[in-house]
Order: structure tokens, then C-alpha cells, then sequence
């Protein structure tokens, strides 16, 4: 009973904040995409939590920046953004895009998941955008905990050849990401790929090119596969 209650408030909630922010452009639009904004992305949070962290030379992390933290950050000099949300047509992004436009800052849109496994290409993408991409740079998700905690340890495995430990404090409670939850995906993708270098050494940036398969990782991680056992099938089917 109490779980069907649930499921029609959150269906209600979903149509409702699906039906209007997609509009800053009339005045009225721009209001209503406002409150859009506050309530439903709740950026009113995120005006005095921002997630913020440098994590290497010129290279920060955060939760989606509200329109006077872009500014500050372009004060500090930053010359690109990573929205790893994706393009939307709502609220959050259209503000984000207007700003980035109006401060001179590239904005870079790839669509990742906190709570599924990201596509192999869409993360080669978030690599490559990391490393021919003017900075200072910023990435951030809308926490800033899960799919911002994978590509900060990303960043660590692949641009400073950190161990898989050391990569791990990227997705952490101080980033308010919490294992036990559907985004523990993340940390499932780094038990993967540790287990795979007790098997044969490889680059992270290697194993996501050529034995990476997102929907094998997340079927292991729902149905608990061994990361041993997952990254020795992988290896197999890739060779």
C-alpha cells in the first residue's frame, strides 16, 4: 500500500516538473524556469554546498554550479566546463549554457549515469575532453557525487597513474557519494578494473577501449558478480 502510494507521488512529481522550465527566454518563461530551477533541481541548496575540490593542476570537481558560482569560477580563469548531465532542455542547463555563453567559457555536454553504467564511448569522450580541453576546467554532474566521483577517479587513474585505491577516494562520503545505493555502479566499474590488474596489467584508459562493456558491468553489478569473475569474462570475450 505504502509502496504504491509512493510510486504515484513520485509519478506525479515527475510529470509535474517535466512540464514546464523550458523557457528563460519571455519574461514569464524565465520565472517559472527560475522556480523550476530552485525546486526541482534544488538549486537553493547549491548556493552555499558546492562540492568543490581541486583534484589536480587546473583540473576541479563540483556540483552543478549556479549561475554566481560560474562567475566566480571565471574569475579564477576557468576556460571550460564539463556538464557530464548532458544537453537538456530545461532549466539547469539552459541557465548553465546562457551563462557559460555570456562569461566566455566552453561548455562540453556528455551524458553519463550515477545510477547505471556509463556507455565505453561516453567516457573515452569525458577523457579526451579532459585532455585537449583548455584549463583551468571544471566537470561536474548535479551532486557532484557519483558520476563527478567516476571521472575524478578517472582523472587520477589515467592523467597521474594513480593506484585503484588512490582513485577510490574520488567516490567517497566526503563527496556525499554513498556505496551501498545504486551509484555504488561507480565503485563496482573500479572493483572491476582492480581485479583485472591482478590478472594481467593494463591501463584503465586501455581497458575501457577495448574490454569495457557497459551493460556487462552493470548486469554484474546487479546481480552481484565477483569483479574477479566479471573482469576475467571480459578479458576472454575482448581477446
Amino acid at each position: 500500500m505504502i509502496g504504491k502510494l509512493w510510486s504515484k507521488l513520485d509519478d506525479a512529481e515527475r510529470r509535474l516538473r517535466r512540464s514546464f522550465g523550458m523557457d528563460i527566454e519571455s519574461k514569464s518563461g524565465r520565472r517559472w524556469a527560475k522556480l523550476h530551477y530552485h525546486v526541482f533541481d534544488h538549486a537553493f541548496l547549491r548556493s552555499f554546498w558546492t562540492n568543490f575540490d581541486e583534484i589536480g593542476p587546473g583540473v576541479y570537481r563540483s556540483n552543478q554550479p549556479t549561475t554566481g558560482r560560474f562567475e566566480t569560477y571565471a574569475e579564477m580563469g576557468v576556460k571550460t566546463i564539463i556538464n557530464l548531465r548532458g544537453e537538456d532542455k530545461y532549466s539547469y542547463y539552459l541557465f548553465e549554457k546562457e551563462t557559460c555563453d555570456r562569461l566566455g567559457m566552453k561548455l562540453i555536454d556528455i551524458k553519463m549515469w550515477a545510477r547505471m553504467a556509463t556507455k565505453k564511448a561516453r567516457i573515452l569522450e569525458a577523457i579526451e575532453a579532459i585532455r585537449t580541453s583548455e584549463k583551468p576546467l571544471i566537470f561536474h554532474c548535479k551532486s557532484g557525487a557519483d558520476r563527478t566521483g567516476l571521472m575524478g577517479a578517472v582523472y587520477k587513474l589515467v592523467f597521474e597513474d594513480a593506484t585503484v585505491d588512490e582513485a577510490r577516494k574520488q567516490l567517497g562520503l566526503r563527496y556525499i557519494h554513498l556505496k551501498q545505493t545504486a551509484t555504488g555502479i561507480q565503485d563496482y566499474i573500479l572493483d572491476v578494473y582492480e581485479a583485472r590488474l591482478n590478472l594481467e596489467k593494463i591501463s584503465f584508459e586501455d581497458w575501457i577501449r577495448h574490454e569495457y562493456v557497459g551493460k556487462q558491468l552493470q548486469k554484474g553489478f546487479d546481480e552481484k558478480i565477483k569483479p574477479a569473475q566479471l573482469a576475467k569474462q571480459l578479458m576472454t570475450d575482448a581477446a
